[in-house]
């Protein structure tokens, strides 16, 4: 019964790494990655599609994208979802594609993507928080209702902290690594 507690706590927590690092993947360091566009969804055929799925995006230099729609005619749709995006990225239609010109960083752009970094982690370390409190109120709950003893309480709860620790120094080591990418030129 505690081992099927344990599990589900991994099995949200990982979630919850996963979608950390989905949320840095957002942010620029200042190369060209196609997954800078991952973010980005058109509207196509009345369905959201992700960019991705409508076109192939190669990387044609550190500073530079380009995106090959499969479908001429929303060209310029894509275009008007990237600027949108909140992303700082001015694309360009040249001929049969589009170009996305990802811009040098300045030192106060710098900054403030290491403020956003800090700030997703900060929401990262509050959520595997919360699923190690959601799972000791359960574990309290059973050794309330004397379904485990004090002993598997303690064990239980020892691992469960054991496993936030190693997710708490999985976000810091995203962390540091982004912004070892973000700081450098």
């Amino acid at each position: 019964m505690m081992n099927d507690l344990k599990k589900d706590v991994y099995l949200k927590m990982d979630k919850c790494i996963d979608s950390f690092k989905e949320s840095i993947k957002k942010i620029s360091t200042g190369r060209a990655t196609s997954s800078l566009l991952d973010s980005i969804s058109i509207e196509y055929y009345n369905n959201i599609v992700p960019l991705r799925k409508i076109s192939s995006i190669v990387v044609e230099d550190s500073h530079t994208l380009k995106i090959n729609t499969f479908d001429s005619s929303i060209r310029s749709v894509v275009k008007k979802s990237i600027m949108k995006s909140n992303l700082g990225l001015n694309p360009v239609i040249v001929g049969d594609s589009i170009k996305v010109f990802i811009p040098v960083l300045t030192e106060e752009r710098r900054k403030e993507f290491i403020k956003l970094l800090n700030h997703d982690a900060e929401k990262a370390k509050i959520s595997i928080r919360n699923i190690r409190r959601e799972a000791n109120e359960k574990i309290k709950n059973r050794k309330k209702k004397k379904i485990i003893s004090n002993d598997e309480e303690y064990i239980t709860q020892n691992a469960i902290q054991d496993l936030t620790n190693d997710y708490m120094k999985k976000i810091e080591f995203l962390v540091l690594k982004k912004k070892n990418n973000i700081l450098t030129i």
